[in-house]
């Protein structure tokens, strides 16, 4: 899969079945937002002008009244099979934003993440006009924002949204162990190797004080305190002695 079509929910038909329509169109590539399969770079798409029916329909979507629903194909389209029936995986966005009266705030930096197999059986033969086996297949998607900052667009109608995706890819039904500093409880980097090191690090360097305070420090004092006991002052403790002036 190359360059799978990325449509939102929105309209519907004459029966009252929401219906998927294009999205709309990216002033970067003047077509409508592509996600490129396994590609981990970041895209931006700019949507040139929001008119007043999709400015409240971004209210919509932020307000929780409805998510934000596209799809994407869920295996590569074959240019073999035209006749295959697509199926698609639906691709749930989550946006994030503040309502004011006469404007939002949206944060228009999205994560995505795409949940996918590693390989597709889909036909017997493996000779040319089959698609034998087809790389990768869509299981889930879903992407979110995080709450505005300060740095976020000010949006009224006929404003531009620049979006800006972050898309990561993963070849299994969970994801990796986290990275943060949150991920053990105990700052991120706290593992069983690190609390063994510390604690080698404690009684190792106790045997060394240990070791010095006995054989060299604590003999010391018992030479000093044995002096003193004597009553030997320090030049006679020193094992020198300087006779007087002889005529």
């Amino acid at each position: 899969m190359s360059e799978p079509d990325l449509r939102h929910r929105r309209a519907s038909d004459e029966s009252g079945e929401l219906q998927y329509i294009p999205f709309p169109i990216c002033e970067e590539t003047d077509r409508p937002l592509e996600l490129i399969f396994g590609s981990e770079e970041d895209i931006n798409c700019t949507i040139p002008t929001l008119p007043d029916p999709l400015f409240h329909l971004l209210e919509f979507y932020i307000h929780n009244d409805a998510p934000l629903t596209c799809r994407l194909p869920s295996l590569p389209i074959s240019p073999y099979e035209h006749h295959r029936a697509q199926d698609y995986t639906i691709f749930q966005v989550a946006l994030t934003g503040t309502l004011q009266l006469s404007h939002l705030h949206i944060n228009p930096q999205l994560n995505v993440i795409m949940h996918t197999t590693s390989s597709v059986q889909t036909g017997k033969g493996k000779g040319r006009g089959t698609a034998s086996e087809i790389e990768g297949q869509i299981l889930a998607a879903t992407a979110y924002s995080l709450p505005p900052t300060l740095a976020s667009p000010k949006l009224i109608i006929g404003d531009p949204l620049p979006l800006q995706l972050a898309i990561r890819w993963y070849s299994a039904r969970t994801l990796p162990p986290s990275t943060s500093r949150f991920s053990s409880g105990l700052g991120g980097h706290v593992h069983i190797s690190t609390v063994l090191y510390c604690l080698l690090s404690f009684f190792g360097g106790g045997a060394v004080s240990l070791a010095y305070f006995r054989g060299v420090e604590l003999p010391k004092r018992m030479r000093r305190y044995g002096f003193e006991k004597l009553g030997v002052n320090d030049t006679a403790r020193s094992g020198y002695a300087f006779p007087g002036k002889r005529d």
